[in-house]
């Protein structure tokens, strides 16, 4: 028997994972697909992040997969209007005062790298969970591997298995909220963006083509995710990209676009993030639009916290009502903070409509952070308050 089975191999099943192997438990980790998955997606490691990953030790490596970067810049496309700003102010409460790029990817595989050295963890793929089943003493999962079914079992279970997660419909909990009647389209294309005047990340500010674009590799990849309406057929998404590539790549020379992905955008979250031996993180238990990058953001926090009350739970007998503690704090987060905050901006990047008075007062607050170092340093602090403690280390 495992201590914990992880399910899911992406950065916040991958993350939770490591967590607990350091810490000396026996985990395995289940991926459905043969591989982890390297389609476009979360690429922001917010400087709140990074103590996180520092105390993993992956921070560096991570930082030299990717790179390190403290510019923005948001354009507003009806006026040209730029308002730059930078992350220096944040050298007073921090060590580490940028974020990193970084496809999730690239931090998942570094995380599976990790594990692989350590006796007491398991990473497989190609193996799909099939079935739940929990009792008072453990939880016992069927999977299809390679070479057949198999039964396992774990004293705990982690569902990192995404917004559709089998765990999460394995165990019964709800998944409310809505989607969205846009689609997203998530390209990694390569660009000479800055002959163009854009930023290293680069907030286009428009109700037509609003985009958010982001350099993603030191070599010259970028990240272009735009929108488009979910009622057009997205078979056909590629046929429109000339298009929306035509609007938002301003600089000189032509394209190459290295992967593309559409996908729906949701705001959702599962009514418990806990169920007996059972706990859920990242999109299996909350999902919301990407934009600002506070989805994983809020997932690596899960794990953060999880990985050490979990570890108290079972290493040192802690009580595990602090299971409880964690999973109603990060319930909270992502209500509280997370979503309201991700749908305003995605009001504010996507559907600046007509430079009306609602566009103004959101225009106003990005000039006050461009000429006010304080009141930046306020704004910056946001992603900090998407953190919590682990209850066991209070």
């Amino acid at each position: 028997m495992h201590d914990v089975i992880v399910v899911g191999g992406g950065p916040t099943g991958f993350v939770t994972a490591l967590g607990l192997a350091q810490a000396g438990l026996d985990v395995c980790l289940l991926e459905a697909e043969d591989a982890i998955d390297q389609s476009p997606r979360a690429c922001v490691y917010h400087w709140s992040m990074l103590d996180g990953l520092e105390r993993l030790g992956i921070r560096e490596e991570a930082e030299r997969a990717g790179y390190t970067k403290d510019d923005y810049l948001w354009l507003v496309k009806q006026t040209a209007e730029r308002l730059p700003y930078d992350l220096k102010v944040l050298s007073a409460v921090t060590r580490f005062p940028y974020n990193i790029q970084l496809g999730q990817d690239r931090l998942a595989r570094i995380c599976e790298a990790r594990l692989a050295a350590l006796p007491n963890a398991e990473v497989r793929f190609s193996t799909p969970m099939t079935a739940l089943a929990q009792d008072a003493d453990s939880v016992r999962v069927a999977v299809e591997g390679p070479d057949g079914p198999e039964f396992l079992a774990a004293r705990y279970l982690v569902g990192a298995d995404g917004a559709g997660s089998a765990v999460r419909k394995a165990i019964g909990l709800g998944f409310d909220g809505m989607t969205w009647p846009e689609r997203f389209v998530a390209t990694n294309v390569r660009h000479d963006f800055e002959s163009g005047g854009f930023g290293q990340s680069t907030m286009v500010i428009d109700d037509r083509w609003g985009a958010v674009i982001v350099k993603i590799t030191r070599d010259g990849l970028w990240r272009c995710t735009y929108m488009e309406d979910a009622a057009l057929p997205e078979a056909t998404y590629l046929e429109r990209m000339p298009e929306a590539y035509r609007n938002l790549l301003p600089g000189e020379g032509g394209y190459e676009l290295v992967r593309s992905s559409p996908y729906m955008m949701h705001q959702r979250c599962a009514e418990s993030f806990r169920k007996g031996r059972v706990v859920l993180v990242g999109d299996a238990a909350h999902v919301t639009n990407p934009t600002g990058g506070f989805g994983l953001t809020t997932g690596l926090f899960d794990a953060f916290a999880l990985w050490p009350t979990l570890a108290a739970v079972l290493l040192d007998r802690a009580d595990r009502a602090l299971l409880d503690t964690w999973a109603d704090e990060r319930r909270r987060v992502f209500l509280d903070k997370t979503s309201p905050q991700a749908c305003a901006y995605k009001d504010f990047v996507f559907h600046a409509r007509g430079g009306g008075p609602k566009l103004e007062a959101a225009l106003d607050g990005m000039r006050r952070m461009v000429r006010d170092p304080d009141y930046r340093l306020e704004r910056l602090m946001f992603t900090k308050g998407l953190e919590t403690m682990s209850p066991a280390e209070r």
